[in-house]
């Protein structure tokens, strides 16, 4: 009797976390709201502390129904297309520029927002949107070089011609994406990344053919597992997916690749059809709260561009030069444009090339 006491207990024990777990991805994951009590905030997967949903539910009375995408064409597309009505959205820069230009975003009304004097001057009135008309800084980063130093020395790569070197035969990881891919081997020819000009892409397509002996596979975020399992010396990924990479593992270290390569700005934005104006207001100026934006950085691994939040941060995080660049090094950075329908076409072909040449 006692044994079938305890397997009733064992029994409610269980179905009762399964129903708090379910509970907690109806809200977090939830579909989109209706109601006054709302906000549809539409993020990248694993974007924010949970925490701070539970903390922002707690202090305004919101209801946070949160849903993910993956990639910003899949945001955009879901956003153009209508009939779901998110209140937040957070796109990277050069997608802030063509949901402008497409009539999809709300201007910022400035008196309704705390906390703008927070985020650091570099992260503003930059091109995609001149004078934060559109957009709040959320994070930041840029796309680099991860290392492990059982297989390559410190000072092996310090540049993106370095990738290059024989001694890397079948043992580099690239992360699946045009613009950064095709970008690098632009940039590593003094190029812009945001070039229209055909001669220099096709050259920079050749030149990216010469890399397939070092490449080893093009992959999505399954780089962090095996860089974190010593599967592979080198990887060129985002500065946030290093990281949590170099968080796991000791001997992988992380670079910023000469002479130049990507600052990207993911952004907080009201779509044009939010419903819930003075929720999508409330939590901008909660993540605009220094301990807000100090938390949620910490969590996520990615670079805050709230000045007194990064101040928050532990020594060895805000002094580490890679994940926090000097403003010299920012400012030789460049950042995406929007290249409109027919030349992201032209990357994205490019791009297909070379992967089919790996093959």
């Amino acid at each position: 009797m006692k044994r079938l006491v305890s397997l009733v207990v064992v029994i409610l024990a269980v179905s009762l976390g399964l129903g708090l777990t379910a509970h907690h991805l109806q809200r977090v994951e939830g579909v989109v709201g209706s109601g006054n009590n709302v906000l549809n905030l539409y993020n990248w997967g694993d974007y924010i502390d949970p925490a701070l949903i539970t903390k922002f539910e707690h202090e305004t009375g919101y209801h946070v129904s949160y849903q993910t995408f993956d990639s910003n064409e899949s945001m955009y597309t879901k956003i153009k297309q209508g009939g779901t009505s998110y209140d937040l959205t957070v796109p990277s820069e050069y997608m802030v520029q063509r949901m402008k230009a497409d009539h999809l975003l709300r201007p910022l009304d400035k008196n309704r927002l705390t906390g703008m004097n927070n985020i650091s001057t570099q992260f503003k009135n930059l091109s995609f949107d001149p004078h934060n008309e559109y957009s709040v800084p959320y994070f930041w980063g840029t796309l680099g070089i991860v290392y492990n130093d059982k297989f390559v020395k410190k000072g092996e790569l310090t540049t993106w011609d370095d990738l290059w070197k024989p001694q890397f035969k079948d043992n580099i990881m690239l992360v699946d994406s045009s613009r950064d891919i095709l970008g690098l081997s632009l940039m590593s020819q003094g190029h812009s990344a945001n070039t229209h000009d055909q001669a220099q892409l096709d050259e920079a397509e050749q030149k990216l053919t010469k890399l397939t002996p070092n490449v080893k596979a093009v992959l999505d975020d399954e780089i962090m597992m095996y860089m974190e399992q010593n599967e592979s010396a080198v990887a060129v990924t985002y500065s946030g997916n290093a990281a949590e990479m170099i968080s796991n593992n000791s001997h992988l270290h992380y670079v910023i690749p000469k002479p130049s390569t990507n600052l990207w700005i993911d952004n907080l934005v009201i779509p044009k059809t939010a419903k819930h104006l003075k929720a999508a207001y409330a939590f901008i100026n909660f993540m605009n709260r220094p301990e807000n934006a100090k938390q949620n950085a910490e969590y996520v691994g990615y670079s805050t561009p709230n000045a007194p939040a990064e101040q928050l941060l532990p020594a060895d995080v805000r002094q580490d030069k890679e994940f926090y660049p000097s403003a010299s090094v920012i400012k030789d950075t460049q950042v995406y444009q929007d290249l409109g329908v027919k030349e992201t076409g032209t990357y994205n072909d490019l791009f297909l090339q070379f992967k089919m040449f790996r093959k």
